[in-house]
């Protein structure tokens, strides 16, 4: 089976100019619904090629570079799925249609992990795609651009294109990179994030607690207090903390007091060491350094960006949220950010460790961090359901 079809670029394009649907639809969710560990067996992965301008500098030249090693990586061991909008679907399709299945569907930016859909298996293990609001990582009070209706659209089109039904959890505001799952009845967040004011500000954290509980097969929540000093997305859980398997925690660390980051990975190690997964283990918890030296915006950066009114730009000297923690795992590889620093191989070794079933691609990551996240904000597994199965099985097939 081959991996490179395209579709006409109207097929899974829904109205965004629709209202979402305002009931709660959680309340008519199915019951036994789980979320699956990164770390379980995927039909595959989605991501998005990258073409804003106020996020990718240059064209997106040096990202869709390093986005085509992320995508060959995953290849080599589960389907890859890429949407690409007018602009770009040729170049996509030129650039990784040998190796992934080009999906003309349009967004706002290429931050998959993000606006497409949650999957989580019912009580039946089939698919099912949970379609959170999306408003740009903050809305009114600190989103990251005005308009973002092709974005919040996207998990229903992406579900759609996979013919996988859908869950339409408007107007609960959720982004994936806030949610990290065991897979054994325990999520992990950070308080910062869903409990910000451009969020849920109408709910407490009782209430979202019992909502992710309830949707994503959780007995219990880690709120850990914070996350990566300037993460723009109020500090997302996948960029400070992950899941290696049940009742073990990789942490984003440094030994440097003077370090900002260092009180926030310390509150986050103290939160940890003093709880308990839902299955009342003690947590393990591994310690993965950041890079030892700031990762900053430069100067001929800046130059390649083009911003839109409303859009929060870059500056000059601007430290950028570089963390190893946010990985990928695939189904045969752990696909790892670098970006030149003397902890890129500590960051191999820990990871090789943790992950000895698994292989090793460190890829080069600097030009996605530019964008404001890094690989596991650009991705987002497709777990194995009844209706999904391995690669090569696929709705195309």
């Amino acid at each position: 089976m081959s991996y490179t079809q395209s579709h006409d670029i109207n097929t899974y394009l829904p109205d965004v100019t629709a209202a979402p649907n305002p009931s709660d639809s959680s309340k008519n969710a199915p019951v036994g619904l789980r979320m699956p560990a990164e770390f379980e067996p995927h039909h595959g992965c989605i991501l998005i090629w990258p073409s804003r301008p106020g996020s990718w500098p240059y064209g997106a030249k040096a990202a869709r570079r390093a986005f085509r090693q992320v995508i060959e990586a995953i290849a080599e061991s589960e389907a890859v799925y890429v949407l690409a909008g007018p602009d770009c679907v040729e170049d996509a399709a030129e650039t990784v249609g040998r190796v992934a299945t080009i999906l003309p569907i349009e967004t706002d930016d290429a931050w998959a992990r993000d606006v497409g859909p949650t999957f989580v298996l019912d009580s039946s293990k089939n698919l099912i795609g949970i379609d959170w609001e999306f408003n740009a990582w903050g809305g009114k009070v600190d989103g990251l651009y005005t308009h973002w209706d092709r974005d919040d659209a996207a998990a229903a089109a992406i579900c759609q294109a996979l013919k996988v039904p859908c869950l339409n959890l408007h107007p609960f505001v959720l982004e994936g990179g806030s949610i990290h799952s065991d897979g054994d009845g325990t999520l992990m967040v950070t308080e910062s994030c869903l409990l910000s004011a451009g969020r849920n500000p109408q709910m407490t954290r009782e209430q979202i607690d019992e909502k992710l509980c309830c949707l994503l097969g959780a007995q219990k929540i880690l709120w850990l207090p914070r996350g990566i000093w300037q993460d723009e997305t109020n500090e997302h859980v996948d960029n400070i903390a992950a899941f290696v398997r049940p009742g073990e925690v990789v942490l984003a660390w440094t030994d440097d007091e003077t370090d900002p980051q260092y009180s926030l990975s310390k509150s986050c190690l103290d939160y940890l060491s003093s709880e308990t997964d839902a299955k009342g283990r003690t947590l393990i918890v591994h310690k993965l350094p950041i890079p030892s030296q700031p990762i900053c915006v430069q100067e001929e950066d800046l130059d390649g960006y083009e911003f839109e009114d409303g859009e929060d730009v870059r500056e000059a000297g601007e430290r950028l949220a570089a963390s190893y923690v946010n990985f990928y795992i695939s189904n045969g590889g752990i696909i790892l950010p670098q970006f030149g620093d003397v902890n890129d191989s500590r960051s191999v070794e820990i990871l090789s460790r943790l992950f000895p079933e698994r292989t090793v691609y460190p890829i080069p990551a600097g030009d996605i961090l530019l964008g404001g996240g890094n690989i596991h904000c650009i991705t987002q597994q497709i777990p194995i359901g009844r209706n999904f199965s391995l690669k090569g099985e696929h709705p195309y097939a």
